[in-house]
């Protein structure tokens, strides 16, 4: 079928706002564009973006990338057990922060869900403890608690841990939340408590999204790890600051090498248990 120009224009005198918006929102969207290009050009000027200084470190970029060839090999067991030590206490850093973050999230987690507790004003006030605890970044938490505790993996395990009680509590609870009321509805009519409908209703629907998330959290804290250690929080990071430092770039580069594979690994192992587990779980609801 062929639309003539007569039948278009009769379609626009009858529906003009189907082919244009109304003046206020066209101005407002100009507006809106404006500014923020407006924003974009300033966060160039204020921040010094120029094509002389990209270039320029870009090839002061090449230069350090090239030192990365070729790899560096330890030649002694003791310095190389010296990386794997790091490597090691990195990896700890992370699983002992995110367990213990986990455990103390997962009860926490009840009260800040609304169909959990009913109470409004202890709901309200401990979701709001939540966003408390997220607006300190663990890099912050770190440095206070190296301040406290001193220098070590102790207050990078701390970090995480602090870090992640807010972040798996946040978490959790939308997950209880977004669970369906059929199974608990079942429980109840067979009898069942308060608590009994929560641990044969809820958990079960719960617990596959509550493992993905701390398995997530688990390969990002390895990264966030390797960061913390940089600041004197132990671990790899320490070492490959020092490296980066003494301008020894061949093994910064062998470091980060080992570093990625170790965050492979993890995300492949993590794989597996999710596949696992959370099969195992969808196939007992």
């Amino acid at each position: 079928m062929t639309v003539t120009a007569a039948q278009i224009a009769a379609a626009r005198a009858e529906l003009p706002l189907a082919f244009q918006a109304p003046l206020p929102v066209r101005i407002r969207r100009y507006a809106l564009w404006a500014f923020f290009i407006g924003l974009f050009g300033w966060c160039f000027y204020a921040f010094d973006f120029s094509p002389e200084r990209i270039w320029t470190g870009l090839g002061r970029l090449g230069r350090v990338i090239s030192f990365m060839f070729p790899p560096h090999v330890w030649k002694s067991w003791e310095a190389f057990s010296e990386i794997l030590k790091g490597l090691g206490e990195t990896l700890s850093m992370a699983f002992l922060g995110t367990l213990l973050g986990a455990i103390i999230a997962f009860p926490l987690s009840f009260l800040g869900a609304k169909n959990i507790n009913r109470m409004n004003a202890l709901r309200l006030g401990t979701r709001r403890g939540y966003d408390i605890i997220r607006a300190f970044e663990v890099l912050i938490l770190a440095l206070i608690f190296i301040r406290a505790f001193g220098l070590g993996p102790l207050p990078g395990v701390l970090a995480i841990a602090v870090s992640e009680i807010g972040t798996f509590a946040k978490l959790f609870s939308e997950a209880i939340e977004n669970t369906s009321r059929k199974p608990v509805e079942g429980v109840v009519a067979s009898g069942g408590s308060r608590v009994q409908s929560v641990r044969f209703g809820v958990m079960p629907q719960v617990m596959p999204v509550i493992l993905s998330i701390v398995l997530y959290n688990f390969e990002s804290n390895v990264r966030s790890g390797t960061i913390l250690g940089i600041v004197g929080a132990g671990g790899i990071g320490f070492l490959l600051s020092d490296r980066i430092a003494a301008y020894r770039w061949d093994e910064a580069w062998s470091i980060i090498f080992l570093i990625i594979l170790m965050v492979y690994v993890i995300d492949w192992a993590s794989g597996l248990l999710r596949a696992r587990f959370i099969g195992k779980w969808e196939g007992a609801r």
